[in-house]
């Protein structure tokens, strides 16, 4: 090979590192809820497993739950010209400035887990999200087929005010149970996500309810809800997953171990690999200008004891849950 083609073929090598490279070299920042329970560790432990396969440098900031600390750590990693802006946001509205000015940065941002008020759907690049609705909605009728037709009080525990996993999970399981006039939802309360919150709520729901004599099923938007309601509930002296059903979502490790113990009925999986299509989305939109749609919706799925409990929380229990 004489020296010319020598040096174009070492240019066109050089050229071909450098495009490969762009993945390793992108920084992109997760400003992340917090960890207010086991699926949003799950997420974050996760999330770093995923970027680590991709050689990409991926920085975490923790909001413990407060949208004023989300938006501040926005804002720096706008400051810091990260490549892309990962967002799991703690409430639905009130991320107008803060996306417009990641926009004017030209750094996209992908949503995780949540989605925000569809007036800023033009702010954010996609939103790696289930389909929350779809969760509800499977609780509810898996509740329907279980009590098929005896009349049963439902207890639900709700989520974070504001959050649109909340707000959708409620209507989804309304939707559920919609057309069974015999199951009916006679107190519902906010338990903020957190086991504490949730063993407080149910407490209180069972002092409301006669001792909780007149509560059939509790409905609990996330697992970390349900397993604080089960303590409280055996605390009281009642036997949960036999004398009262229990459904919830999110399929953290925990609640199988409920489910082994007879203490808990069913769970939809919400799986923590949020971050594993959000990366794929910006690789390819960095590097080949793919735009990806707007909403790359994950796979949910009804577990209940049926399914071998013990056995799937082995197979999640080392995932940071």
């Amino acid at each position: 090979m004489n020296l010319r083609a020598l040096l174009l073929a070492s240019a066109v090598s050089g050229a071909l590192f450098s495009f490969g490279a762009q993945a390793a070299d992108m920084t992109i920042g997760f400003s992340q809820i917090g960890s207010e329970s086991g699926w949003r560790a799950a997420e974050t432990t996760v999330s770093k497993a995923e970027a680590a396969k991709r050689n990409i440098t991926f920085k975490i900031a923790d909001a413990q739950q407060k949208q004023e600390n989300q938006i501040k750590a926005i804002r720096s990693f706008v400051a810091q010209g990260v490549d892309a802006i990962f967002l799991a946001p703690v409430v639905a509205t009130g991320w107008d400035s803060v996306l417009k000015e990641a926009q004017e940065a030209k750094i996209p941002v992908v949503l995780l887990d949540r989605d925000i008020d569809p007036a800023g759907k033009d702010l954010y690049l996609t939103a790696v999200t289930s389909d929350s609705v779809h969760e509800g909605k499977v609780a509810g009728e898996w509740l329907v087929k279980t009590v098929a037709g005896k009349p049963c009080n439902v207890v639900e525990l709700q989520g974070t005010v504001g959050a649109s996993v909340a707000t959708n999970r409620k209507k989804g399981f309304e939707d559920g149970i919609a057309g069974a006039s015999n199951v009916k939802i006679v107190r519902s309360q906010t338990g903020d996500f957190t086991r504490a919150k949730g063993k407080e709520v149910m407490e209180s729901f069972i002092k409301a309810e006669g001792g909780g004599k007149n509560i059939c099923a509790v409905y609990a938007h996330n697992d970390d809800m349900m397993v604080g309601a089960i303590q409280a509930m055996k605390e009281a002296g009642l036997k949960p997953g036999t004398e009262v059903l229990t459904v919830s979502i999110d399929a953290v490790p925990d609640i199988f171990k409920a489910m082994a113990a007879g203490e808990a009925n069913a769970t939809v999986e919400l799986t923590p690999n949020m971050a594993g299509p959000a990366f794929d989305a910006i690789i390819a939109f960095k590097e080949k200008g793919t735009v990806p749609p707007k909403w790359i919706q994950t796979e949910s799925k009804l577990y209940t004891q049926a399914d071998n409990p013990m056995a799937v929380y082995e197979s999640k229990k080392d995932l940071g849950y």
